[in-house]
């Protein structure tokens, strides 16, 4: 657990405790001193006598995809579903995960699939289902003439403050 300071506090209070250990004091004068366990003062001791080298790479495991490889899903991707086989024109985060199984043979989780079309700035979309039998003109003419009516019953209502 991170103790309490920002990370110049922190550092100061590491340089106070080894300029003690420099001029003799024990580690366990200096831990009551500057409040911190034994421990971490020999610890701090430990990392001043040989210091850590600063690693070559960030931290954290490297992407399973390049830059090439995400490109080249991009671009299957926006062939469509259809053009891999998919009844309809949509992609789920199983269906990416399969494109990418049959193309780079990189097996992906659902969610690591999700974090990497929003890494390549996809975002989710909802199909939006609609039934066959719908009937467009029938749509549009209740839209026009009956929701008008409704609306204006409600607002009439409101303002009068009957309650239903």
């Amino acid at each position: 657990m991170r103790p309490n300071g920002t990370s110049e506090q922190l550092s100061k209070r590491r340089k106070r405790a080894l300029g003690l250990l420099k001029s003799g004091k024990s580690a366990k004068e200096i831990a009551a001193k500057v409040n911190v366990n034994e421990r971490s003062v020999r610890r701090w001791q430990q990392e001043q006598r040989h210091p850590r080298k600063p690693s070559a790479r960030s931290p954290g495991q490297l992407p399973y995809l390049t830059d090439k490889q995400r490109k080249k899903l991009e671009q299957e991707l926006l062939k469509g579903a259809y053009a891999h086989g998919y009844n309809e024109d949509y992609w789920t985060l199983d269906r990416v995960g399969h494109v990418i199984w049959e193309l780079f043979q990189t097996r992906y989780s659902p969610s690591g699939v999700w974090r990497l079309l929003d890494r390549m700035n996809w975002s989710c979309q909802k199909v939006q289902r609609m039934a066959l039998q719908r009937g467009d003109e029938l749509v549009n003419r209740w839209q026009q003439r009956v929701w008008p009516r409704i609306k204006k019953v409600a607002q009439v209502e409101s303002d009068a403050g009957v309650d239903r």
